[in-house]
């Protein structure tokens, strides 16, 4: 990757690589010790490394959904290497034609071109609803311990 690509380019090139089901772009858009971590996610998940990424994307591989981004919005930061992300993914499940949209925001820092971290906040239940997992997702919920305790 090119120094001179700036994160904005790259969060494009990362959100292309996704709705096209490009997993090996996808994947070679993070640095060898990136950091996701999705705060949201039930239960929450955090990614160290791009092999890690790499297994990430294998299982999204196997999902039975196509993904359409719109509205994107770019804002750039003080921080150079730092960009906030704003955006719908339109998805279908193949398997059942049931649409949906699920909204997006992500933190993304890029140095020399690669996605470093990245903090990606999803709307899981939506997601799993539209994979008819909502009762997974409430399972997985009420097995989580309380932060109220």
């Amino acid at each position: 990757m090119s120094e001179q690509t700036s994160p904005r380019d790259v969060v494009h090139r990362q959100i292309t690589a996704i709705e096209q089901q490009d997993w090996a772009t996808a994947i070679d858009l993070y640095a060898e010790e990136t950091v996701v971590d999705q705060p949201f996610g039930v239960p929450r998940a955090r990614w160290r490394g791009r092999e890690h990424i790499r297994e990430h994307f294998a299982r999204a591989a196997q999902l039975p959904l196509r993904l359409h981004a719109r509205d994107i919005v770019v804002h750039e930061t003080n921080d150079p290497e730092v960009v906030v992300v704003e955006f719908d993914y339109d998805g279908v499940v193949t398997t059942t034609g049931r649409r949906f949209t699920v909204t997006n925001v992500l933190i993304v820092r890029v140095r020399d071109g690669r996605i470093v971290s990245s903090r990606d906040y999803h709307d899981h239940l939506r997601l799993a609803d539209a994979m008819d997992g909502t009762f997974d997702l409430v399972a997985a919920l009420a097995a989580s311990p309380s932060s109220s305790g």
